[in-house]
């Protein structure tokens, strides 16, 4: 096997990690937003992650002595929708249940092609649109209710998806010619200013439960696994495979989270439910064959 071919496997192999480590988080994401503000939820899993990828920096012995101004730019852009889309998937999570929170999140898989569409002038072809309508009818049949509203948490989940389907697109963007482990510690620090930032202007008290060691274990893996080597993994091994694929594989953390939040949280699953996630895995394997 050639070098190209080697990558590809280790590349598909640290997303599939990534995958695993999220969908576990959605649990221990819809636990902790019983006690603790989302706006602390994200800031306290950015500044552990933060320090995280400082001392990961200092111990590769990488940590750069100044960094241009467009690198800055870039981890500034990266952290911008990093936080927002975090934002709207821990709300999403607070009001719906961490299944169809994950299910719902893949819907960036499918907004992918459309958005490089609009940033990249590259046309979707017939199996995107498709895979487009497959999406929207799972997650109909995820979140539209018996008197036909859709529950705000599955609203706000989508607003997440939209997010990270333009982070997926700069990640690929920037790290064709940045260092992606510097972007990765760029983006978790501005995300982490913007967290505390918006905490200082709501004046949001802090909360005290967060020293419990159980919460304290929370936000530690939220930190240190789902945020720091999550998204490390992410951006090096995504640098390292087509963007498409990229985007499907890491459609796996939805079936990693539906898994332990019926496992872990006894979460109901209804039949309309797994039509739901079966259209949403319809239309991830469309899109798929189509990067193939």
């Amino acid at each position: 096997m050639d070098k190209a071919g080697k990558q590809q496997i280790w590349g598909s192999l640290g997303l599939l990690t990534a995958t695993l480590l999220w969908g576990f988080s959605f649990v221990v994401v819809k636990d902790s937003t019983e006690s603790i503000p989302v706006l602390y939820l994200l800031a306290l899993r950015y500044l552990i992650a933060s320090v995280g990828m400082a001392v990961f920096l200092l111990c590769r012995r990488s940590l750069p002595a100044g960094i241009p101004l467009p690198v800055i730019k870039q981890g500034m852009v990266l952290g911008v929708l990093l936080f927002v889309s975090q934002f709207f998937q821990t709300l999403g999570c607070k009001y719906t249940t961490a299944g169809k929170n994950a299910f719902i999140t893949t819907i960036y898989v499918i907004l992918v092609p459309f958005l490089y569409w609009w940033i990249e002038k590259r046309r979707p072809d017939r199996k995107c649109v498709a895979a487009a309508f497959i999406a929207i009818l799972g997650i109909g049949l995820l979140s539209i209710r018996g008197d036909l509203t859709v529950q705000t948490g599955d609203f706000l989940t989508v607003i997440c998806g939209a997010g990270l389907a333009l982070h997926i697109i700069f990640v690929d963007k920037y790290t064709r010619k940045t260092d992606p482990v510097v972007l990765t510690a760029l983006q978790f620090f501005f995300a982490n200013l913007i967290s505390w930032l918006c905490i200082l202007a709501g004046q949001i008290p802090f909360p005290m439960q967060v020293f419990e060691p159980g919460m304290a274990g929370k936000m530690l893996y939220l930190g240190i696994f789902s945020t720091m080597a999550g998204f490390l993994l992410q951006i090096v091994c995504q640098k390292r495979i087509n963007p498409n694929v990229a985007s499907v594989l890491l459609t796996t953390e939805a079936v990693f989270g539906m898994l332990f939040s019926v496992l872990l949280l006894h979460e109901r699953f209804t039949a309309r439910m797994f039509a739901g996630c079966v259209c949403m895995l319809a239309a991830v394997l469309i899109s798929e064959l189509k990067a193939q």
